[in-house]
């Protein structure tokens, strides 16, 4: 289990430019590989960063395969709804049609949401075990929390679900379905995109911990893939390791 990757750039701009070329350059190499590509996109700013800069880049879109983290249990036509933003910032920009594109149903419970969410996972990546996606993009709260794995929660001990149903989230909406830490420490590779000052101290808290419980970023520790954080200067300002 290799220690994370730390990427400081210069401002936001350049963190969405360079995260695009990233992901581009891993979706081509895992095409190249196996003609398909699996990829787990979040909300919040990472969303707007890789939807400022990845149509910028060439690759065969038809091969993706595009999950999400975690979602709001919102209608498609919410503000609040993670696929509608993809939609409207992504999708509007490039062939990725939406047959290859994965949201949540908000039409059922949303326990049934998440167990229904399983099985369109597994319809891509079939098995009996975690599945293992070539690339999951996360993004890290100000609590610390990454999906919806929220500092103190239950879910921070689940081992055997593949995706979760929370509806309880101490950040609105109550109602969210997410991975677990399982398929986060399963992925090949888990990228994180974090600007801004106001990210500093827990970034820290999290690249570098000192004693006590681990923030919940700070768990995603894939056993046989790599993490990678993409910092700006100011998120990166406290770190004392900087690359």
């Amino acid at each position: 289990m290799a220690a994370p990757t730390v990427l400081v750039f210069e401002n936001e701009s350049s963190v969405s430019e360079n995260l695009g070329k990233f992901v581009a350059d891993k979706a081509n190499d895992a095409i190249k590989r196996k003609n398909i590509f699996t990829v787990g996109v979040s909300g919040g700013s990472l969303a707007k960063f890789l939807c400022n800069n990845l149509p910028n880049h060439k690759t065969d879109w038809s091969k993706w395969r595009m999950f999400f983290c975690d979602e709001r249990y919102v209608p498609y036509d919410d503000a609040e709804c993670t696929y509608k933003f993809y939609k409207e910032n992504l999708m509007s920009k490039v062939p990725l049609s939406e047959e290859n594109i994965f949201p949540i149903n908000p039409n059922v419970p949303v326990e049934e949401a998440a167990t229904d969410y399983v099985k369109k996972i597994q319809s891509v990546l079939p098995g009996d075990g975690f599945p293992r996606f070539d690339l999951l993009l996360l993004g890290m709260g100000p609590d610390g929390h990454t999906c919806s794995l929220f500092p103190g929660h239950k879910l921070l001990d689940e081992t055997s679900l593949i995706v979760a149903p929370i509806t309880d989230s101490p950040k609105p909406p109550p109602g969210r379905v997410t991975m677990t830490y399982p398929v986060l420490n399963n992925a090949a590779c888990a990228v994180f995109v974090s600007c801004g000052a106001g990210k500093a101290e827990k970034i820290q808290q999290v690249l570098e911990p000192g004693s006590g419980v681990l923030l919940p970023a700070a768990r995603v520790k894939p056993t046989s893939g790599e993490v990678v954080w993409f910092l700006d200067k100011a998120a990166a300002s406290l770190l004392n390791n900087k690359q």
